[in-house]
């Protein structure tokens, strides 16, 4: 076994198995950790266990562990856990947390997912639909030089009914297997479990992972859309603008048709047509300024002027019947109060 060994992180070697349950290990301690992921030491950790995996991915392709030509069957107990390390390299690379290499980062947790996936296929551990590699993705933005599509394809409700249909019983499964795990955990862990319920430990963990990584590769996909659209604006915001600037366009709004806006107005206030002092001069001309009143012809002054007159004259010439007039008209005001009687107050 000695070519199966490594120098690890401390001066003692490290096997392939102690790497890959150190791996296993530090992925669990993170994926339960109460603490930000963003946590300096929970980075190091993640970086740390995918060292150590690598480690062991590099050793498991040295030794040859898996062949197309073997069946299942024909695997042994203590090889089945390696089928996981890709499995653990892409949920541990999905951890990190670097907004400058996400798109980088995400990229190559879907290579470990879909390569996790393809050995699982070739040994027939479960039924499933194998994901498309990410060149043979439709509707990248490598496929077009001038961003992304303006247009998508109308949803297909058939295959969004066979999705769905097919997401409902892998959680099915996975609640079953999780259940089924809990079980055998202990006695795995222990060390006093035989060797058919290791093997189906194993085998349950790998149709477990199953799930996971089908899960992950779908919201990756969409995670890599967004990244890709991000990264498009970014560069087309600090590109020059080449559009030349148009003078400001003048406001108008929308009508039905003219009589309407004949009708109805443009829908605020008309414009000014003068200024304040054309007003007033225009209205001084034609003596109606509102602070003059009533404006009063000339002939109107006259007539006034003309009865005042004549009844003073009347009084003077000592007409009785004027200076009975004038006298009950003394008296009455001596006994009535002005603006008496006046009930629409008129003068």
């Amino acid at each position: 076994m000695a070519a199966a060994e490594i120098t690890g992180v401390s001066d003692e070697p490290l096997k392939l198995s102690e790497l890959l349950d150190h791996g296993w290990k530090l992925f669990e301690e993170v994926d339960c950790t109460n603490e930000p992921i963003a946590a300096t030491h929970i980075q190091v950790k993640i970086k740390r266990g995918i060292t150590q995996l690598e480690e062991a991915s590099r050793m498991v392709a040295q030794l040859d562990l898996f062949s197309r030509n073997e069946e299942l069957e024909e695997m042994a107990t203590a090889d089945l856990k390696y089928l996981l390390l890709p499995a653990f390299l892409g949920a541990l690379t999905m951890k990190q947390v670097n907004l400058a290499k996400r798109l980088e980062q995400v990229q190559i947790a879907r290579v470990y997912f879909l390569d996790f996936l393809r050995r699982c296929k070739e040994y027939d551990l479960s039924k499933f639909e194998l994901p498309k590699a990410s060149e043979d993705l439709p509707g990248t933005l490598e496929d077009s030089e001038h961003g992304p599509a303006t247009s998508p394809k109308p949803p297909d409700l058939v295959a969004m009914a066979t999705q769905r249909q097919a997401k409902i019983e892998r959680y099915k499964q996975k609640k079953d297997t999780e259940a089924k795990l809990s079980e055998i955990k202990a006695a795995v862990d222990s060390g006093t479990a035989d060797d058919e319920i290791v093997r189906d430990f194993y085998l349950l963990n790998v149709r477990k992972w199953i799930s996971i990584s089908l899960e992950e590769i779908e919201s990756i996909d969409q995670e890599m859309e967004i990244l890709k659209r991000m990264d498009f604006l970014k560069q087309t915001s600090t590109e020059p603008s080449q559009t030349k600037h148009r003078p400001p366009m003048k406001p108008f709004i929308l009508t039905k048709d003219a009589a309407q806006a004949r009708v109805f107005g443009a829908g605020y206030p008309s414009l000014p047509t003068m200024t304040v002092d054309d007003w007033y001069e225009q209205h001084r001309k034609k003596g109606a300024l509102p602070d003059q009143g009533i404006p009063r012809s000339t002939a109107d002054f006259d007539a006034e002027e003309r009865a005042r007159e004549e009844k003073e004259m009347l009084v003077e010439n000592d007409d009785e019947e004027a200076l009975q007039k004038a006298k009950d008209w003394d008296n009455w005001k001596d006994t009535h109060r002005r603006g008496y009687g006046n009930r629409k107050n008129m003068g």
